[in-house]
Parts: structure tokens; C-alpha cells; sequence
């Protein structure tokens, strides 16, 4: 059998990608690595009665229209909101609580700064002004350079948009995609904790420090979803990530996609100049007309393709593009919920993003030490207790914790091994928490731990990186992975890709694979308009 199109991997785009080209009457299949669908989007009961998220951890930035067209709902999905963003233990044994609405937020600045207090209600304006252009972008494939009037096309009319903002918010644009997290911050704010309190999002899955050029724009990358209809808003889906893909699946099945589980690929097929389909580990091959990779960039190019079917300046730059972000995720079994030293009864804040990254400087030094010694001693903690709006993924009075941890060389200096490293990283983490949280370690029950190294080997993440490549400008848009080839067709006729390795880029938001499918089914139309709608 040929079938119509065959999708390397299973993770959240994937199985998007696969539902909307069933529903235009394709034929197609899905070969998956690993026993369970999902990717890096996965739950997992990693000590008896104790279940959580693996790697993604958080829900927002899903595509509203993913979720409509899907019927996710109908199938159980179902995210509850954060009463508040973020917590922010600090250094002198306060903190600060970001969110909750605008009013409790400036209540809360004033006690660092009435002026940031103040400013706060144009801040919000100009990200949202930039958020609500580049949201627009995200379900359009960027135009493709080289395809001449085509690409004359869809660059002016993406380009509408942002020709339709005012002056001001232009240079806001401008700041949000070049400058520093810490340059653009410290244009609108003076606190240190307030500007942590935002600067935090500009490291998610980004090895760099806040003084780095165009970490600002992932800040922005961070704010440009919704929850329950509220935007830039961020929650916990019941039952864990995995639900999410266990429905995709679910959906995906009833259309009539094939899902092959333990289907490792080795090779994409090639035959003259176009794709042919695919050889898995096993030796069984499989044809298909079109194969499109859920996979990164380097993956797909570097380990599944033989040379000589690339052009070479495609595979020279490929070869340059910059994967690695740096995180080291962990997963705890807890016999109670932790007790902060600022605020150590039960609340809302054990809801929250429990964010330990006090200052920027703190942020800069943690990816100083990393790039110096392989990991931060004071690293980055992003801790979520899901289990307090979750009760089914922990026994009754136990919790579970996910510790989302930057900042961890994706390579080790000095010929070092995470294999060897990864205890001693984990114990550095623990502390970390311990330092304002007393008592955290003696209420971890289990736990896991993923260095950069075993988030490559258990997902595919090349270097680590949730992202499937950095977020830089130079990795933005059309040039995401390879100016020519922004637009989710590979340099093979036939060969697409579909992952968060292509625009609008990381996250659980199923853009990449909607849009790979309307490149896909409009092959050859000028327009790019999806078949069937």
C-alpha cells in the first residue's frame, strides 16, 4: 500500500497535522518511536500512584481552532485556570505574586515600586498590541522565499498587519524582536523582582542569559496564548499533558489515521528527486507519496536522510542551525505540599508558576555558570504543583511537582557526561528549592530526572531543546529552520515538516501542524488555500 501521506512521529503536531489531512480524504499513517503517542506532551505514573506531565508541563498556547476543529472538549480536555501567574520567592524573605488581574498586580508592584505600579497598565497594552498581530500569523505559513509572486503575495498581505500599527507600537516591534529581555524591561520598569517577574519567560526553553540580543522576543513567545477564552492566561490540564494527545489520538483514530507505535525510522525514502517514504530500524519499508516530519530540523536532516539526497548549502546550514535550550527536567513524589518561608501555609500561590529566579542578575549568572561549568550551583526553578487542582495524580495528602530547570549545558565542557553529572544536577535543584523552601527535601517521596542528554535520547530533542531550535531572529519565521524553506516544505519534493522546528515555533500549539497540512493539501495552488474548506 502507498498511502497518501506518512507522518514521522506521534508528539501533538503530528497528530494534528494527520487529522486535518484525513479529514480532506487522505490516507494516512503516523510511525511513532516510542510505545505511547503524545511526544514530549506525555503523562506518566512514575512511582506507584504518583502521575504527572514528563516534559511539557503547562497549557496555553494550544490553538483555539486546533480545539474547536479536534472537538477536544467532547473528548474530555478540560484545563483549569492559575488563580494567580506567578510566585516569586526573594532573597530578603519576601516575595511577589504576579497576576489575578490587573488591579491585584499593580497592588502588588506598589509594594516594590509605585512607578512600575503605574506603568504596568502600558505594558500590558504594548504586548498585547504586538501579541495580537503576531497570534494572527501564527496558522499562516510564512512566504517562502523563492516562490516569486507567490511569496510577493503572502509577504504583503502578513505584512498588513503590522503596516496597520502606529508609530509607537512599531518601535515596540522593533525592541520586542532585537533587543535584550533586560534592555526592553528596564525601559518600562525599576524594580529588580518586578522585572524578574517578566524577564522569567524570556528563558523558557531559551539557554541564554536576559542580557543576550533578541531574548526579549521570547518573552513575547510566551504571552501569546489563552485559557478558556482568556488571553495570555496559563493552566493545568486535567489528567496531565498526555490527555491532550491521548484525545488528538482518539480523534486521529476515528478519522481513520493508522498510528504505528515502536516504529522507529531510519531513513527517509528518496527516489529520483522525490520523497518515496520510509525505512524503519526494522528494515520494513514504507511508501508513501508524501512524508512529513514531526521531528526537529537536525533530526530529520542530519540522522534520517542520506547527504546526497540534500542540496548541499541546504545541509550546510542545517548543520549551523542552533538547537539546545538548556533544561533539566524533574518530576517529584511529595508526602506534603512545600512550605515556603514567605508565605509557608497552604494558598493560591501553590497553584501558581513557583517561579526561583529572583533578579535578572541571577538569571545572568546561572547561564554564566552553565556555560563555564556545565550547570548553574543557583540554577532557574520553574516548580507547578498540578496535583492541588488534580486529585487523581497523586494519593490523598501526597502531591506530585514538576521542577522545570534551566540553566544546563546541552554539552557538558570537558569531555564530562550527563550520564555520570545527572544525581549531582538533581541534588543542586533540590537544594536550591530547599534554600526557601525548608523541609522540600525530606517530603520527596520518588522522582525523576531528564539532563539536556536524556531529553534527547527519551524524545528526540536534539541538544535538549524543547523548542526543536533556538528562538532567535535568526530562526524566526520564514527562516524557520532555513530561509527557502520557512514555509514546511522540505528541499524534497513531497518531504514537509511539521514540528515546532518551523514557525511559529516550541510549545504545545499545534500551529506547526495545522499549517503543515495546508501546505500539504495546496501544493501547487498559488494561493495556498486548504482543499476542501
Amino acid at each position: 500500500m502507498t498511502y497518501d501521506a506518512l507522518i514521522i512521529g506521534a508528539g501533538h503536531n503530528g497528530l494534528v497535522c494527520a487529522f486535518y489531512l484525513a479529514r480532506a480524504g487522505l490516507k494516512v499513517r503516523i510511525v511513532e518511536r516510542r510505545d505511547v503517542v503524545g511526544g514530549a506532551a506525555v503523562t506518566e505514573e512514575f512511582h506507584p500512584g504518583f502521575r504527572n506531565s514528563v516534559a511539557s508541563y503547562t497549557v496555553s498556547l494550544l490553538q483555539p481552532k486546533v480545539i474547536r476543529d479536534m472537538r477536544l472538549a467532547d473528548h474530555g480536555y478540560r484545563v483549569i485556570e492559575r488563580p494567580v501567574s506567578n510566585f516569586l520567592p526573594q532573597d530578603d524573605g519576601g516575595y511577589l505574586m504576579l497576576g489575578g488581574g490587573l488591579e491585584r498586580t499593580q497592588a502588588e508592584f506598589a509594594r516594590f515600586s509605585r512607578a512600575d505600579a503605574a506603568a504596568l497598565p502600558a505594558y500590558y497594552a504594548a504586548l498585547e498590541n504586538v501579541a495580537e498581530v503576531l497570534r494572527g500569523l501564527a496558522l499562516k505559513a510564512p512566504p517562502n522565499i523563492g516562490d516569486g509572486l507567490r511569496a510577493l503575495y503572502d509577504g504583503a498581505m502578513q505584512g498588513r498587519a503590522l503596516s496597520k500599527l502606529g508609530i509607537e507600537q512599531q518601535r515596540d516591534v522593533l525592541d520586542l524582536f532585537t533587543k535584550s529581555a533586560r534592555t526592553f524591561l528596564d525601559s518600562w520598569f525599576e524594580s529588580e523582582a518586578v522585572k524578574a517577574a517578566f524577564g522569567f519567560d524570556a528563558l523558557v526553553g531559551n539557554y541564554a542569559s536576559p542580557d543576550t540580543p533578541g531574548s526579549a522576543y521570547v518573552l513575547l513567545h510566551h504571552v501569546f496564548g489563552e485559557v478558556n477564552g482568556k488571553k495570555g492566561a496559563w493552566g493545568h490540564c486535567v489528567g496531565g499533558m498526555g490527555t491532550i494527545t491521548q484525545i488528538m489520538a482518539k480523534v486521529c483514530r476515528d478519522m481513520g489515521v493508522e498510528i504505528s507505535l515502536e516504529s522507529h525510522v531510519d531513513q527517509v525514502l528518496v527516489d529520483g528527486h522525490r520523497v518515496a517514504g520510509v525505512r524503519l530500524v526494522s528494515g520494513k519499508e514504507i511508501a508513501a507519496k508524501r512524508v512529513i516530519a514531526n521531528v526537529g530540523p537536525k533530526l530529520l536532516y542530519e540522522k534520517m536522510m542520506t547527504p546526497s539526497d540534500l542540496p548541499a548549502d541546504f545541509l550546510k546550514r542545517i548543520r549551523a542551525f542552533k538547537a539546545g535550550s538548556g533544561t533539566f527536567r524533574m518530576n517529584v513524589a511529595l508526602s506534603e505540599l512545600p512550605r515556603f518561608a514567605s508565605l509557608p501555609e497552604p494558598g493560591e500561590h501553590h497553584q501558581s508558576g513557583i517561579i526561583i529566579a529572583p533578579t535578572l542578575d541571577y538569571m545572568d549568572r546561572a547561564f554564566i555558570d552553565a556555560k563555564v561549568h556545565g550547570w548553574s550551583k543557583a540554577p532557574i526553578v520553574e516548580m507547578l504543583i498540578p496535583s492541588t487542582v488534580d486529585d487523581s495524580l497523586a494519593p490523598p495528602g501526597c502531591h506530585v511537582a514538576s521542577l522545570f530547570c534551566q540553566q544546563f549545558a546541552p554539552v557538558l565542557p570537558d569531555g564530562r557526561d550527563w550520564d555520570d553529572e545527572e544525581e549531582a544536577a538533581a541534588d543542586c535543584i533540590i537544594d536550591t528549592v530547599e534554600k526557601h523552601a525548608p523541609g522540600f527535601r525530606a517530603s520527596i517521596i520518588a522522582q525523576t530526572r531528564l539532563s539536556p542528554k536524556g531529553l534527547e535520547r527519551k524524545f528526540g530533542l536534539s541538544g535538549g531543546d524543547i523548542m526543536h531550535g533556538n528562538m532567535s531572529l535568526d530562526q524566526l519565521w520564514a527562516a524557520r529552520p532555513v530561509l527557502g524553506h520557512g514555509s514546511y516544505r522540505g528541499p524534497v519534493a513531497g518531504l514537509y515538516m511539521c514540528g515546532a522546528g518551523t514557525h511559529p515555533g516550541g510549545g504545545v500549539t499545534g500551529a506547526p501542524g495545522h499549517n503543515a497540512a495546508r501546505a500539504a493539501l495546496s501544493a501547487g495552488s498559488i494561493f495556498g488555500k486548504l482543499r476542501g474548506r
